[in-house]
């Protein structure tokens, strides 16, 4: 049987549940694979008047998607108001977002792909991970440090060394050890999930001009290049640090295969920049397949038919030639 993907709604009062019965009108058209929504199938019938099927099963929701969408149902969002989160939205998408995982990690679904939730929602009833990211490692029995947040592009890779932590804490954050880790789980993931099978790497400095050989800082001499120099060792393609200013346009981006940046608007401004309704954060380093749209609930478009599915196709088809790939390595 093909396994479909699943995918968890995130906030029901976001574009979420738009975005993914978007995506599956669009399904023939950008050949993506099965897929079922894990979620309230209310918050869809609030934002879209296609076919849905609730279904129980996997056989049924491949059986179905060719004609309807296919939704394994969480109702306990309470009242669904389009751009009106509230907690018990939060916890339902925190419900839907397990389920998925579940389903993924006990190979009912292929991959998971995640719909974008509030962490301000989320943080309210009780979540204590930083975002869906670390969540899914956990719940994978991942260490943090080994899970990668990439985002992704059709010309552009980047991935975040650290993630979501006030700009002021970003130097105190850097070890080599964490560096190490990232490029190490960055190299195996662009081998596992997109067939690259000699990976590049650079890394960007965290200072103007990375550092000026100490002149405007030394994270680059203290942390970066000894990180290089053993992932080097390692036989791992791995180059820098680079002024982060050279490292995103057309010719510098032929020569790497991913880019990995200090903090977190160092990597995501380029790749928003570039591949805004195309971008896709993908997991690297965890035993299952997880990608989600690289935006937000967007709280202020939900419910007026005006979100873009363009990063949620992406989401997608990514996850399921990843899941592809995965396969035909096991086989």
């Amino acid at each position: 049987m093909i396994r479909p993907l699943a995918i968890s709604m995130g906030d029901p009062a976001g574009i979420g549940p738009e975005i993914i019965a978007k995506a599956w009108a669009a399904r023939r058209e950008a050949v993506l694979p099965p897929f079922l929504a894990v979620g309230d199938s209310r918050a869809i019938a609030r934002v879209w008047n296609g076919p849905t099927v609730r279904v129980s099963d996997m056989a049924s929701a491949v059986a179905v998607f060719e004609e309807a969408l296919p939704i394994l149902s969480v109702d306990d969002a309470g009242e669904i108001r389009p751009g009106q989160p509230d907690v018990e939205g939060a916890r339902c998408a925190l419900h839907a977002l397990e389920l998925a995982v579940g389903l993924v990690r006990s190979d009912a679904a292929s991959a998971l792909v995640t719909g974008p939730v509030s962490k301000a929602q989320l943080y309210d009833i009780g979540f204590t991970h930083p975002g869906q990211t670390e969540f899914v490692a956990e719940r994978c029995g991942v260490a943090g440090e080994n899970a990668v947040m990439m985002l992704a592009g059709p010309s552009l890779r980047v991935v975040p060394i650290t993630t979501h932590v006030p700009l002021a804490a970003v130097s105190s954050l850097l070890s080599v050890e964490l560096i190490v880790a990232k490029g190490r789980a960055t190299a195996r993931g662009l081998c596992k999930n997109f067939g690259i099978r000699e990976p590049r790497l650079v890394f960007a400095g965290l200072n103007p001009h990375a550092g000026e050989s100490g002149a405007i800082g030394r994270e680059e001499i203290d942390f970066i290049e000894p990180a290089i120099a053993q992932l080097r060792a390692e036989g791992i393609d791995a180059s820098g640090p680079f002024a982060a200013d050279t490292l995103f346009h057309p010719r510098a981006r032929a020569r790497y295969d991913a880019a990995l940046c200090c903090y977190h608007d160092q990597a995501l401004v380029p790749i928003k920049t570039l591949h805004f309704d195309e971008g896709v954060n993908i997991t690297l380093g965890l035993p299952i397949v997880r990608t989600s749209p690289d935006h937000g609930t967007a709280f202020g478009l939900a419910g007026q038919d005006a979100a873009h599915p363009g990063a949620m196709i992406a989401a997608i088809a990514m996850a399921g030639d990843a899941a592809r790939r995965r396969a035909e390595a096991a086989a």
